[in-house]
């Protein structure tokens, strides 16, 4: 998995095959675990790389989305109710069979994100783009 933080526009960018992905899912309906990402070749496009993610329960409501630039780690923290919604979004991008990519943004009265959480943008395993 790669995670990339855009500290300039307040978002992180995640890649990963679908093992990774289906295993942060399940470590959020758990309400803890992580995992360390893995180092790239490829260009960053200006984001900084972080080094693992970690996921935390803590009392909502709602999950929150930051990262720690000083231990270089994405924190995901949240209840248990916005922690499974957020897994469950990530195990169906998991099962996506084409390219693309999903954007996940707390707006007002979204329904598991807390204000003050980063933006995700979630890869399909195949890629972010469509494949046609």
């Amino acid at each position: 998995m790669r995670i990339l933080f855009f500290p300039d526009e307040d978002g992180v960018d995640v890649s990963g095959g679908a093992a990774d992905l289906v295993a942060l899912a399940l470590a959020l309906v758990a309400g803890e675990g992580g995992m360390e990402t893995t180092a790239s070749a490829e260009p960053s496009f200006g984001g900084t790389e972080l080094a693992s993610v970690e996921v935390v329960s803590a009392s909502g409501p709602g999950v929150r989305i930051r990262v720690d630039p000083e231990q270089s780690v994405l924190l995901i923290e949240g209840d248990q109710l916005g922690s499974t919604a957020l897994g469950d979004e990530l195990r169906s991008i998991a099962e996506m069979d084409d390219g693309g990519h999903q954007h996940i943004e707390y707006f007002p009265d979204h329904h598991y994100l807390a204000a003050g959480s980063l933006a995700l943008v979630v890869n399909s395993p195949h890629g972010g783009m469509p494949i046609r």
